[in-house]
């Protein structure tokens, strides 16, 4: 999607146009970090209710950091979202198993391959501030910065139009 820089976009509007860039489903780089030792792996995520979600082993290292520091960044293709991350027990616990039913949806082969039902679990991240790197039509970069605690937007030009 192109988009045309407007330093007048909403907060909404950007939330809206974060969302519209992940689609249903990602495999996006997750950060995390206990006493400065920083990890990073892929993980497959789902979006939905203004959210990130993906499940894991509750036994995995990236998990266990997880327990230790809920905060964590996650990036896909220029956007990037960093938030608090909080477990939501077992995938097979879920009460309307709405990410189950997603996460089947969306990403099958994963969800057939690595499906332990005793060990699974939820976790959702909470989007704290977001930063999304973009091209207008004219093919300039720009930023949008994204402060979900005071849901405020930026919009920042990387590119100096006045030279051609």
């Amino acid at each position: 999607m192109q988009f045309t820089v407007n330093k007048d976009i909403t907060f909404d509007q950007a939330v809206e146009l974060m969302f519209e860039k992940l689609g249903d489903w990602k495999i996006m780089a997750l950060a995390s970090s206990v006493n400065d030792y920083v990890m990073v792996r892929n993980v497959s995520c789902l979006f939905y209710d203004g959210k990130v979600w993906f499940k894991t082993d509750k036994n995995f290292r990236k998990t266990q950091q997880l327990y230790q520091n809920p905060q964590v960044a996650l990036c896909w293709s220029g956007v990037q979202i960093e938030g608090i991350a909080e477990n939501k027990g077992l995938v097979v616990d879920e009460p309307d198993r709405r990410f189950e039913g997603l996460y089947k949806k969306f990403l099958w082969g994963s969800y057939n391959r690595y499906s332990h039902e005793d060990t699974e679990i939820i976790i959702e991240v909470t989007p704290k501030f977001v930063e999304i790197w973009d091209t207008s039509e004219e093919n300039y970069a720009f930023q949008i910065f994204l402060n979900f605690e005071d849901r405020s937007v930026e919009v920042k030009q990387y590119d100096d139009t006045s030279r051609k």
